[in-house]
């Protein structure tokens, strides 16, 4: 082989190389699987008293016992696009916003904005469906355990936000005035 047919030869490969790292890089790295967490309550009370209770955006603190307050900063109340600021009974703040509310479905959706827990890109819907002569909650969350938080892997990250929901449910039993299940 002549040293113009080598050179030529070394070129093609070159660039059949850079094309192939090129196509290689393009390539996303896989993305990372969301957690997911679902916890649900029965409920002696019919799902329009459940939802009076639970189903406006500005009212957590009605019902969640950890919550002291909520504010709507943004938007309306139960429509597409309201933030709320939510600041719990240790002085935590929280800030969502609400993705899709339908009144009809006894459904809300939001996503965390700001917070200080361990996860990050969290979404979360909240539905209230009927169960026999009752009604049945159904909290369900999808989030990244967040990569600064060392010591929280993703077993702890699903009990921090299944622990949110519980909380969350024994509050609305007392709402409701409903007693909590024997153990």
């Amino acid at each position: 082989m002549t040293a113009s047919r080598s050179a030529s030869a070394l070129r093609r490969t070159l660039v059949c190389a850079a094309a192939v790292a090129g196509a290689l890089a393009a390539v996303p790295a896989a993305a990372e699987p969301k957690l997911h967490v679902e916890e649900s309550v029965k409920l002696a009370a019919p799902v329009s008293k459940v939802w009076a209770v639970l189903g406006s955006f500005d009212g957590l603190a009605k019902w969640h016992p950890v919550v002291a307050s909520t504010e709507i900063t943004k938007g309306s109340n139960n429509r597409k696009g309201a933030v709320r600021s939510i600041t719990t009974k240790d002085g935590a703040k929280l800030v969502e916003e609400l993705l899709d509310y339908d009144a009809s479905a006894h459904s809300m959706r939001y996503r965390v904005v700001d917070w200080p827990l361990p996860v990050t890109d969290y979404v979360s819907t909240l539905k209230v469906v009927a169960d026999g002569s009752g009604s049945r909650v159904v909290w369900t969350g999808d989030f990244l355990r967040a990569k600064s938080a060392a010591d929280v892997d993703d077993k702890k990250a699903r009990e921090i936000i299944a622990g949110i929901y519980t909380a969350g449910f024994d509050g609305l039993r007392t709402a409701l005035g409903e007693a909590a299940p024997a153990k």
